[in-house]
């Protein structure tokens, strides 16, 4: 059972799934790029349940560790630390930001398994990747409520994949599998499944400053863990 979640990256959803995290009872000990030090607010935030740490420390605390970082700084993580752990991978690859990488460009690997051949000896199982921050940390709900949603995860090893739908499970949402690290393309950026199905239609004519507003202040829709299979199985590979 997972009692201590290791986070490589803090940010918009590192820090989503910490304060997730930490309401279900878990330690966190979080890390960034930047140093320990950066981290005193949300440190102060989560309260006894966190603390802040280098890459390579959250890596060897954590039962679970998310990496949550950049894809361009996929190559970063904490190799050795890593090994033998199961690490799930919230990442996308967003070529403007990322840069062109030629595998993924060709499909000849989705960016999980990408991650999965940098860290030989982890367990890389992706999830996390296609909701935005604000509705991960708003939209959790407990086992059994009618508007609890899911969340696709994938990963080539049962085990791993068990010990992240257990997690999700205690953080508020359902565990739907879509298959291994190549399936896992179903649910990345421009999927049906990523994102929008969690968002209310946003209103016409907003200006940025109320777009922003809406964004923050406009609960999330309810996905189930059948609406999520309809929409994987909607997927085709030009998705």
């Amino acid at each position: 059972m997972t009692k201590i979640l290791g986070l490589i990256g803090s940010g918009m959803i590192g820090s989503a799934v910490a304060r997730l995290a930490v309401a279900a009872g878990l330690d966190v000990v979080l890390s960034n790029s930047r140093g320990p030090e950066t981290l005193a607010d949300l440190v102060a935030e989560l309260g006894e349940h966190g603390r802040a740490a280098t890459p390579e420390e959250a890596a060897q605390a954590g039962d679970l560790v998310v990496a949550t970082v950049p894809l361009k700084a996929y190559d970063l993580l904490p190799v050795a630390a890593l090994a033998g752990k199961t690490v799930i991978d919230t990442m996308n690859y967003y070529p403007d930001r990322d840069g062109r990488v030629a595998a993924l460009d060709s499909g000849e690997l989705t960016s999980s398994a990408l991650v999965q051949r940098q860290l030989p000896g982890s367990r890389v199982v992706k999830a996390f990747n296609n909701i935005d921050f604000r509705r991960l940390a708003t939209s959790a709900r407990p086992s059994g409520a009618p508007d609890r949603s899911a969340l696709p995860i994938a990963g080539d090893d049962p085990g791993a994949k068990a010990e992240v739908a257990r997690l999700l499970d205690t953080l508020g949402y359902d565990a739907v599998d879509i298959g291994t690290l190549a399936d896992s393309r179903r649910s990345e950026p421009g999927t049906p499944v990523y994102v929008q199905p969690y968002m209310a239609a946003r209103p016409e004519g907003l200006s940025q400053e109320q777009a922003q507003r809406w964004f923050f202040e406009t609960p999330g829709v309810p996905v189930s863990a059948d609406r999520v299979k309809e929409l994987i199985d909607a997927t085709t590979i030009e998705n």
